[in-house]
């Protein structure tokens, strides 16, 4: 996955710095729009739900002389089945890689309880959505969280953009010396059939109510190009029980046909060229609590 190289937030002429940066927080402040935001370019999907994000993904940010590898992370919780549990892994697996902690804060619900033992890391606290409150709020947050340890706080709007750029700064300088990790050009590791499921999972996000979402995954059965001809992609979206199938396929099918069509719609923009896109969808009954599923369809270890 590859993008333009940046020109901007340059450092000293010789150096080269490089490091690991994770984006931790509770569900739903906002990591994987701050990711996105910082990035330009959407490696990371967004719902206005919790627990949209399952997995460590990183985007990579190239300039002159840096590269700044963020982890964007699920929401911190207490685990309560088998993918919550793999998903809180994920957040061990990015702090320990990690040379700079974010730890990003809703400035509607400013709450940090559980992740006090941060402060001891190279840590920057982000207030996010602040354009969801009252500039006279801030302040009494900022104070709070310096008396916990953390006193290097940024303010920003991750929707809007206001204080990223500052925040983008500050996280480049804080870098340590070191050579990069990746090419130049390249924007994430991952492939982009992995991207193709979490879009078509975003889209089932946003349409669907309640807990159908939550008992949802995707898998990419099949992924060809064909040159001359539309990619064909043949996605499965599994649920838990025949209700939720039921749901999602929708009365005679047109519930299905507008995920579809949403998602094929957003697969071509991402990928920049037209796709036959084929969805099915089938049960895994609990899937969400059998780790042999979780291993082989979803986190792969």
């Amino acid at each position: 996955m590859n993008k333009r190289e940046r020109d901007s937030h340059p450092v000293s002429r010789g150096r080269f710095k490089s490091g690991y940066i994770a984006l931790v927080g509770l569900p739903n402040v906002g990591k994987s729009t701050l990711l996105n935001r910082l990035l330009d370019y959407p490696v990371s999907i967004v719902a206005s739900r919790p627990q949209t994000t399952r997995h460590r993904i990183l985007g990579i940010l190239n300039g002159r002389g840096y590269q700044a590898l963020f982890l964007d992370t699920p929401g911190i919780l207490k685990p309560c089945y088998k993918l919550q549990e793999m998903m809180e892994k994920e957040i061990e697996l990015a702090l320990r890689d990690a040379d700079i902690v974010l730890l990003v804060v809703d400035a509607t619900r400013p709450d940090i309880s559980g992740v006090g033992s941060l402060a001891k890391r190279n840590s920057i606290v982000v207030i996010n959505k602040i354009d969801k409150v009252e500039k006279k709020t801030l302040l009494p947050i900022a104070q709070r969280l310096a008396g916990q340890g953390f006193d290097n706080v940024h303010m920003i709007s991750a929707l809007k953009g206001s204080g990223v750029e500052e925040l983008k700064a500050a996280v480049i300088d804080s870098l340590p010396d070191g050579e990069p990790f990746y090419p130049p050009l390249m924007i994430s590791e991952r492939p982009e059939r992995f991207f193709v499921a979490e879009i078509i999972r975003e889209v089932i996000f946003n349409r669907y109510g309640e807990e159908v979402p939550y008992a949802t995954t995707v898998v990419i059965e099949d992924f060809r190009e064909r040159p001359g001809r539309k990619d064909y992609i043949n996605a499965v979206i599994y649920v838990e029980r025949n209700s939720q199938r039921a749901i999602i396929i929708g009365n005679n099918g047109q519930a299905i046909k507008r995920v579809g069509a949403a998602a094929r719609r957003r697969i071509e923009q991402f990928l920049d060229r037209p796709v036959y896109l084929e969805l099915r969808v089938k049960v895994a009954e609990a899937w969400r609590k059998n780790e042999q599923f979780i291993q082989k369809y979803i986190y792969k270890r």
